[in-house]
């Protein structure tokens, strides 16, 4: 029987992968929180599964459940962020507002590798039977 690594992550995979791409663009807005006319940007969620590769299929179980087809979800990629104060020189990098975005990323981060981790020593476990 063979095993699909796809279905056996859940996901979890393009999660962590999602929270390393946003941390380097929630650190390039930190850097450049000086720079005259800087835009800052963001990722979305939703534009990792965006993809035809990375989509995951909503399990239908019931034939009233809606149907995901002809909706359609976010820009894929970079977003700008709407900036709440913006500045003089039309940066609008909020350095509070980053700091902390940077912070609940990296917390999600962790949590998301803890996730995976266990799901792989779960899957190690049933391999090896320890």
């Amino acid at each position: 029987m063979a095993i699909s690594f796809e279905n056996a992550f859940a996901g979890y995979d393009k999660t962590v992968q999602f929270r390393s791409a946003r941390a380097a663009v929630l650190a390039n807005n930190i850097a450049n929180a000086d720079t005259p006319n800087y835009k800052a940007r963001d990722i979305s969620f939703d534009s990792i599964f965006n993809d035809e590769s990375g989509k995951l299929p909503l399990a239908g179980t019931h034939s009233r459940h809606m149907s995901t087809k002809g909706f359609s979800g976010e820009p894929e990629g970079l977003l700008f962020r709407n900036a709440n104060q913006p500045s003089l020189d039309g940066n609008t990098v909020d350095m509070q507002r980053e700091q902390a975005e940077y912070a609940q990323n990296s917390m999600q981060f962790d949590t998301s590798f803890m996730l995976l981790d266990r799901k792989i020593s779960g899957m190690k476990k049933a391999l090896t039977g320890n």
